[in-house]
């Protein structure tokens, strides 16, 4: 899942429905995210954030996808479908340019190559992100909102009660401050990938919404752009957020790309 988001950002219900159409669905804490391990060592500050410093990295996307990598090999599951969205996304992406023995197919949601021109946010939206937030669950729970109500979809409704549910249970797991922080400075220190994309051939979709305002459509294009045969799937007033309404499509759209990557399989067997 995304910067600042635990494996439970991923619905139980939408993960219900991708194993009703016949997936085995692993989801997983990201490092420094619930409860998988969370390094030691100093949070990069908002100046360096700001400045884009990559000496401010305790670690890089790469060493995510390794992450995953890991898992997948200790869970004996590769190689597998791999979905990601946001720094999700970006983490999937690497899996598959790097890792391609452990992909079968890659769908990257809500995401962006890591180019300095593309996939920016609104400029009010760092706002949002840079005030201090207050002490306490209470007070997380209502930052969480606040968020999803600036980058969350402005054309399909907004599920407050999902939205709320996944931050309380979020605090609970795990709220250490200072993680997203370096998630961040993982994602500036990884630069632009779009040579790196370049290189993944195993079947691709990506997906974006028509009023991502956190990460901006024009990432989604790019990084369709630059995956050899990928195919874009572009929902019209999604946000940044998984909202209800566009389920049926994200759903159908990781099936078919599953389809293809099995017909493909299938094909060189035969």
């Amino acid at each position: 899942m995304g910067l600042a988001t635990q494996m439970i950002g991923w619905p139980e219900e939408f993960c219900e429905g991708l194993a009703g159409r016949g997936f085995r669905v692993v989801r997983f804490d990201n490092r420094d995210s619930g409860r998988s391990t969370h390094i030691k060592g100093r949070a990069p500050t908002v100046g360096q954030l700001l400045r884009r410093s990559r000496r401010a990295a305790h670690y890089t996307l790469a060493d995510m996808a390794a992450d995953a990598t890991g898992l997948l090999r200790e869970l004996d599951l590769g190689p597998a479908h791999v979905v990601g969205a946001s720094m999700g996304g970006m983490i999937a992406q690497t899996v598959a340019a790097r890792h391609p023995e452990a992909v079968r197919s890659l769908v990257s949601i809500m995401s962006t190559t890591g180019g300095r021109f593309v996939g920016q946010p609104s400029p009010w939206v760092y706002r949002i992100f840079l005030r201090r937030p207050g002490e306490g669950k209470e007070a997380a729970v209502a930052r969480t909102l606040n968020v999803f109500r600036a980058v969350g979809s402005r054309g399909l409704p907004l599920d407050v009660d999902t939205i709320r549910d996944i931050a309380e249970r979020s605090w609970d797991r795990d709220h250490d401050p200072f993680g997203p922080g370096r998630q961040l400075a993982a994602i500036i220190a990884s630069g632009n990938r779009t040579a790196e994309l370049r290189r993944i051939a195993m079947p691709t979709t990506v997906i974006h919404g028509t009023s991502d305002r956190l990460v901006a459509p024009s990432g989604g294009r790019a990084t369709a752009r630059a995956i050899p045969g990928a195919r874009l799937v572009t929902i019209e007033g999604m946000g940044h957020d998984l909202p209800r309404p566009a389920w049926p499509r994200i759903l159908d759209a990781i099936e078919e790309t599953a389809a293809r990557a099995d017909a493909l399989r299938q094909r060189d067997v035969v």
